[in-house]
């Protein structure tokens, strides 16, 4: 794993790929470095018109790249449901749940959750199912799904979900971020036992140059906040192309082992992928069971194939 990079990504050729989120940040790159290792991608975005660009943007950098846009709105139901069922190819290889919100003032999506816990986790929870019959008769296929170092502040309260006793905005973000992880470990726990090859990963991009960090000062009005995010960007992160690494290595790398976790090297924050630091709540198997069976009645999704645990 030591200094692994964009050029040890195998040949990605005959492979297709949804990566969620995939018009800026973690997931333009690691659309772009799956496109340019020859697998076939979906651009899953909330705004169809930043999709094409970013399209545009990839096959700028990947002549030839074969590339396609679909909205995804993950912060509504309807529409996941209506991604799944627009899905075009027999196969999937690497579904990657990378879309997320961060530190945003409280609101809902439009089922009504929290929109936080909503869209960094229920959405991606409804994908992931209504996309699995794809996934189970795929050989070898992936579901790589994005936390952050940051969930460790927090782990997820069953009996407050929708992080409303009280609203706080990073908790909030934590939480969302642990309940990535459990998902992941409730998903593997349930492919190993009807001896599945699909394997659920999980990864963190560490501190890097995305447009994350801002739009919650942005959308509070704070406008010192969303300078000072902008200015630790400039100084302290990484670049966006470095924190997608740990999720291609999770999506391509020969040998990831289920329910695996990887962030960068250095101290958690930049560098080549390594393995990551999980909180034990992250990985608990009665909390994850607890929250994989709200986030089924949440969602209306079943898990067609897998067993309860």
């Amino acid at each position: 794993m030591a200094g692994w990079s964009t050029a040890d990504i195998p040949d990605q050729q005959g492979r297709t790929a949804v990566v969620t989120g995939a018009n800026s940040g973690i997931g333009l790159c690691t659309a772009e470095a799956l496109a340019g290792g020859g697998a076939a991608v979906v651009l899953a975005c909330r705004s169809e018109e930043r999709g094409a660009r970013a399209a545009t943007w990839v096959r700028e950098r990947v002549p030839g790249a074969d590339v396609r846009v679909h909205r995804l709105d993950l912060a509504d139901l309807a529409s996941v449901r209506e991604f799944a069922a627009w899905y075009p190819y027999d196969r999937l290889d690497l579904l990657i749940n990378n879309a997320g919100v961060m530190a945003l003032p409280f609101g809902r999506t439009v089922d009504g959750f929290e929109r936080q816990f909503g869209v960094n986790h229920l959405g991606h929870f409804a994908l992931t199912g209504l996309l699995l019959p794809r996934l189970l008769t795929t050989p070898g296929a992936r579901v790589v799904s994005v936390s952050s170092f940051m969930h460790r502040l927090a782990g997820v309260d069953l009996d407050d979900l929708q992080s409303e006793h009280p609203y706080r905005r990073w908790i909030a973000y934590a939480r969302s971020k642990t309940a990535n992880l459990l998902f992941v470990h409730a998903l593997a726990r349930r492919l190993a036992a009807v001896g599945s090859d699909v394997v659920a990963a999980a990864a963190h991009p560490g501190y890097s140059d995305t447009n994350l960090q801002g739009a919650g000062p942005r959308m509070a009005g704070a406008r010192v906040t969303e300078g000072v995010m902008s200015l630790g960007n400039r100084l302290f992160a990484q670049p966006a192309a470095a924190g997608a690494l740990p999720t291609l290595y999770a999506a391509t790398a020969p040998g990831v082992r289920p329910d695996s976790f990887t962030g960068p090297r250095i101290a958690g924050w930049r560098g080549a992928p390594a393995p990551a630091r999980r909180a034990a709540r992250a990985g608990d198997d009665e909390t994850a069971e607890r929250l994989w069976t709200a986030s089924a009645t949440l969602t209306g999704v079943a898990y067609e194939g897998l067993p309860s645990l």
